[in-house]
């Protein structure tokens, strides 16, 4: 069993003031194309530049020690992508359930990548596992071997298959103990799941790095409730990050409206369907209750139909302005959003991208510093913002 009081430092390719001359070099913007004029914000001015494109639905991109990325399309495909934006498909993964929203989603290296003994040199994904039924969300981890993937571990997938093919969630964060945070969403078909104890679906998860069940999971000695669960009434979250204090945040889809963000803790129900913001796609009315005791409220509604995908939190002297700030992408409002805390409540709201470069799926800080954005589209791209004053 993983030892969950184990703290986790960052790795020490990812820790603040190392680069790599690998790394250096994929700060170079001699192979970057940049996009549009300089964008002017509250605090401080940055570039776009696309580094590479023509991925089909990518949804996650992930960070090698060496400066190379890693980006999932939802078709199954891996991509090995260079400094200079060249990319080429792994071979090795399983075959996906690519239907609707389905597909390869998020991908993430194991917090201790890239340390010297090469033990934990895994690649984390979740994917829409098939199945006769429908699909199930999985979680598997394949080990890296340099420039090719070695054999796939399967790690667990949820209770049970269903359609139609929507509504997965799939994101992955470390926590700072060393196990890992999964969302699944309420798959779209029946939002009570949300609410059912006995179902993985609409909850995220807390798993130990081989897939086990922590021994401090706020349900393993609850008959009723399934042991891998750690939040319950969660729609559908495509945003999921913990901060440098430890706190799981995440954003996760609304209905019509009533996009949220919140502080994800042990053992809290967060309310949908009952509790929510959001209207009725037909009759756009109200759908539940605005609160309800024993439920968590939102911790903040984000305006009309943003929906949410890709959260990262700022650090760093490259954006230092920002320092703390969560920024969080969106989807059919091609947005990415700037959000200030103070405790739980946000105290700014930026918009600094909007429609500039299209349906935004993935948002992370790079090792680099710079900030990463993958966007959804049958021609995806994979961009880097750079503040024009560098520290």
């Amino acid at each position: 069993m993983h030892d969950a009081n184990k703290a986790y430092a960052l790795p020490r390719w990812l820790a603040p003031g190392f680069t790599t001359l690998c790394l250096a070099a994929s700060l170079s913007s001699a192979h970057a194309e940049t996009v549009g004029e300089v964008v002017q914000t509250e605090y401080l001015d940055f570039t776009i530049e696309r580094i590479a494109g023509d991925f089909e639905h990518p949804w996650a991109v992930a960070f090698l020690p060496d400066g190379r990325f890693l980006v999932s399309e939802r078709n199954g495909q891996l991509n090995l992508v260079d400094e200079e934006g060249h990319s080429r498909a792994l071979e090795g993964m399983p075959r996906v359930n690519h239907h609707g929203q389905g597909g390869l989603l998020d991908v993430v290296l194991h917090p201790e990548f890239g340390d010297a003994s090469g033990e934990h040199d895994w690649i984390y994904f979740t994917w829409s596992k098939p199945d006769d039924n429908g699909s199930r969300s999985a979680l598997s981890r394949v080990k890296w071997q340099g420039d090719a993937l070695g054999d796939v571990e399967h790690l667990f997938e949820q209770d049970r298959a269903s359609g139609p093919g929507r509504h997965y969630g799939s994101r992955i964060a470390w926590l700072t103990d060393g196990t890992l945070l999964m969302s699944v969403g309420d798959r779209g078909s029946d939002p009570s799941r949300a609410q059912a104890s006995d179902d993985h679906a609409g909850s995220t998860l807390r798993l130990t790095e081989n897939g086990d069940v922590p021994d401090d999971n706020p349900f393993v000695d609850n008959t009723n409730t399934l042991d891998e669960i750690y939040s319950m009434g969660n729609r559908n979250i495509q945003g999921m990050i913990v901060r440098s204090n430890g706190e799981a945040w995440v954003t996760e889809h609304g209905p019509l409206t009533g996009d949220e963000l919140n502080h994800i803790q042990a053992g809290l129900n967060y309310g949908w369907p009952e509790v929510t913001l959001g209207n009725d796609y037909a009759t756009n009315e109200p759908l539940g209750a605005d609160s309800l005791p024993g439920m968590v409220d939102p911790h903040y509604a984000f305006e009309g139909r943003f929906a949410p995908s890709g959260l990262a939190e700022v650090s760093g002297e490259r954006f230092s302005d920002w320092e703390g700030d969560l920024l969080a992408g969106g989807l059919s409002s091609e947005q990415l959003l700037r959000l200030r805390l103070d405790g739980e409540e946000v105290t700014e709201n930026e918009r600094l991208l909007d429609g500039q470069i299209g349906r935004i799926r993935d948002v992370r800080q790079g090792p680099d510093g710079a900030i990463y954005l993958l966007t959804d589209e049958t021609q995806g791209s994979l961009y880097r913002l750079l503040p024009t004053e560098q520290p």
